[in-house]
């Protein structure tokens, strides 16, 4: 466990049992990414570094935010700049996104293909996915063309390497070893 996502995790499980509490885990999704969308910019890692006080950084990121925090997302915001701890928030984000994910029982799967997949190879994609993972899937789908043919799928911990390329990888280990 890496130490991000020791002191990550906290303020992300509070934020989590509060948006459950309060029926707004989508709202609190889209708060959190945005929010570490803009802690990852540059120019905002800039101002961080500077060595203002809480109180101004949480400014400056609420103004940046402005209507994309609610009051509760704004207190957090306060609290971890309060602890020294704003750097944090895409990997609280990341957390949170995890916890909600395993709440609502779904995963995000990356599916890679050669070529561009037709809906009913995708249907099928996820129904399979769905049935060996027990989770509601969501394709995040891209095109690769050094794939050469075929698909590779990523979910969680889940690498199904189904291409040409990942193939004449593992053909060229076997023979090497």
């Amino acid at each position: 466990m890496s130490d991000m996502t020791t002191i990550a995790r906290p303020y992300a499980k509070a934020a989590f049992d509060f948006a459950v509490e309060n029926g707004e885990l989508a709202q609190w999704a889209e708060m959190l990414t945005f929010a570490s969308e803009v802690v990852k910019n540059e120019a905002m890692q800039d101002i961080l570094r500077s060595g203002f006080s809480a109180d101004k950084l949480t400014e400056i990121i609420v103004s940046v935010c402005d209507e994309q925090l609610n009051e509760f997302g704004q207190n957090l915001l306060k609290v971890m700049a309060e602890n020294g701890r704003l750097t944090m928030v895409p990997a609280v984000s990341d957390e949170f996104l995890f916890l909600k994910n395993e709440h609502e029982k779904t995963i995000e799967a990356d599916v890679i293909s050669a070529v561009v997949l037709e809906d009913s190879q995708l249907v099928a994609i996820s129904q399979k996915l769905e049935q060996r993972l027990e989770r509601k899937v969501k394709l995040n789908c891209s095109v690769d063309e050094t794939l050469i043919a075929g698909v590779v799928i990523r979910a969680g911990d889940l690498v199904i390497d189904n291409s040409v390329r990942g193939k004449l990888n593992r053909l060229s280990d076997t023979l090497q070893s």
